[in-house]
């Protein structure tokens, strides 16, 4: 059944190729012993060298991450409980998801939230959608506390291709991350930092620090 399956999808390819010629490597590769898997990842990857290519916004420009944006910190010296351990919880986060990790990503939330206490595959079929997912991770706000708990908002710029159409697709986040405070009491796994919502960025304004509380987004 497999088998079948795979030559009815590169027959499809092969009809939708006709009109850029690109039939004509997949022909060959059948005809030189290729398999049917092989033959397709191939396909698909000329199919992808021709998409509009993903061009995220520069920094500082509509669309993309605040100017004064750094990129994450990579040193092991980076304090994990400060803001960039925050940043580089984020970037492990969509770095799981570009990898389609999505059991392991989910993990990176608190369980406690609407999303980290999804059941796994409702989770994981909110990225079915994009072909491609990558982002680039801004510079994080300060820490700020409430109520026994510390909070910190990272920026993110998340883009990727759609599945259905291969088209581009762009999105400005911000990811908020609670730990608990390190007080009498809290578990080791307490006072890490997890993720408690994603939602649209919004810019702080001048004087005021980020607020905490973000809106979940159904989107990456």
């Amino acid at each position: 059944m497999r088998a079948r399956t795979s030559a009815a999808a590169i027959i499809a390819c092969l009809s939708l190729a006709a009109c850029d010629g690109r039939e004509e490597s997949a022909i060959d590769n059948l005809a030189n012993g290729a398999n049917a898997a092989q033959v397709e990842n191939a396909f698909r990857a000329e199919a992808r060298s021709v998409m509009e290519p993903l061009a995220p916004p520069a920094p500082g420009t509509p669309g993309g991450l605040p100017a004064d944006s750094k990129p994450v910190e990579e040193e092991e010296t980076v304090d994990p409980k400060g803001p960039q351990g925050a940043a580089q919880v984020v970037q492990g986060y969509y770095g799981l998801l570009e990898e389609r990790r999505f059991d392991d990503a989910q993990d990176l939330w608190n369980d406690e939230s609407a999303i980290g206490a999804e059941d796994d595959e409702r989770f994981a079929r909110r990225f079915r959608g994009f072909s491609e997912i990558h982002a680039n991770v801004g510079a994080p706000g300060a820490v700020e506390g409430a109520a026994g708990s510390l909070y910190v908002v990272v920026p993110v710029q998340v883009y990727g291709r759609i599945a259905a159409n291969g088209k581009p697709w762009y999105a400005l986040r911000q990811v908020t991350l609670r730990r608990a405070n390190d007080v009498p009491g809290s578990s080791e796994a307490d006072r890490r930092w997890h993720i408690e919502s994603i939602g649209p960025y919004v810019a702080p304004e001048e004087g005021e620090a980020d607020n905490a509380a973000g809106n979940v987004s159904e989107k990456p």
